[in-house]
């Protein structure tokens, strides 16, 4: 039996058909029909509310501001986009889910996902590959070049990611074939277990990097110590805060996606759909998190955001600059 989750199948039963038990015929019954919603769906579908509303604003703040035009707030604001995107294509799998079923439109609302999440996941990528050039090239970080590094990143971020969108609605499914479904239906085993791989490519692509920015952090912290000629508590603090803050990045990032890219790997269509469920849910947490690690905490998207929502500017707010190297 297919347990598999189907992003565009109602799963609930359906009270008023009967199948008599003399023959195959179906009876209809006189009972009202009973409109059953999975509470899953509901809680995936608030997900993905809050997901949209969040990064809405990020990215309405990145647009309207002109001074938030460097390259690491270009990169914030791809990250913002691909997951606000992700939050609309959750609540129209929703509507869809339990309104309109299609086929066609099962196809498009899974390789929207599929392609947002993937651009959320690689902009993640993204943004640490900038930070650490902001480290590794401190001097020439602020040149052309660097810009252009930026743009043709976001170029092959938004590029892949659409690729893999489109796989399924191309034709790299399991619709005319049930026994390759995945986990979740429409896509097929062979086209989670890439998604997975790639996911735990950029996983260690990203922890590799982050352990070189600690190091990096850490020798700077000593550098600035030794030529004041002794070790102050602040650094100590300062290098406990930089790593703790990677550590809490990188953990957020992990504990989201990596029990759902297993489960990719290691589940089955028969196993059943709340395992899926279960990991999927998380998984979406880390879009939820993203805009509080990356934007909120920016000390610039904080003034322009008591310019947006104050109408003016509170000069007894301090506010501090920040580069892409602080972590």
């Amino acid at each position: 039996m297919n347990e598999s989750i189907s992003l565009n199948e109602t799963r609930a039963p359906v009270p008023w058909i009967h199948t008599s038990h003399g023959n195959s015929t179906l009876e209809l019954s006189s009972e009202l029909p009973i409109f059953v919603i999975n509470p899953w769906d509901i809680m995936l579908c608030i997900s993905g509310t809050i997901i949209a509303c969040e990064n809405a604003i990020v990215v309405a703040i990145i647009f309207y501001t002109p001074n938030l035009r460097t390259p690491m707030f270009v990169l914030i604001g791809s990250l913002a986009t691909a997951d606000l995107l992700a939050g609309v294509g959750l609540i129209l799998n929703f509507v869809f889910h339990y309104v309109i079923r299609s086929e066609t439109i099962s196809l498009v609302t899974v390789g929207f996902l599929v392609a947002s999440f993937t651009a959320s996941v690689s902009s993640l990528l993204a943004i640490t590959v900038d930070r650490y050039l902001s480290l590794y090239n401190a001097l020439t970080y602020y040149s052309e070049k660097t810009v252009l590094c930026i743009h043709m990143m976001l170029i092959i971020t938004w590029g892949v990611s659409l690729c893999l969108g489109l796989l399924p609605v191309l034709g790299w499914n399991c619709l005319e074939d049930y026994s390759s479904c995945s986990i979740v239906k429409p896509l097929t085993k062979s086209n989670v277990t890439l998604l997975a791989a790639s996911f735990f490519f950029i996983f260690i692509l990203m922890l590799h990097l982050y352990i070189k920015i600690c190091k990096i952090v850490c020798r700077h912290a000593h550098q600035i110590a030794l030529q004041q000629h002794f070790l102050t508590a602040s650094h100590y603090v300062a290098t406990k805060k930089g790593v703790s803050t990677l550590a809490i990045i990188l953990g957020t990032f992990g504990a989201s996606w990596l029990p759902f890219a297993i489960y990719c790997v290691v589940g089955d269509s028969s196993y059943p759909a709340v395992y899926t469920y279960a990991t999927l849910l998380p998984a979406t947490y880390n879009s939820m998190i993203n805009p509080i690690i990356y934007a909120y905490r920016n000390q610039e998207i904080q003034r322009s955001m008591w310019v947006l929502f104050c109408g003016c500017f509170q000069s007894k707010v301090s506010f501090r600059s920040r580069s892409p190297s602080d972590v």
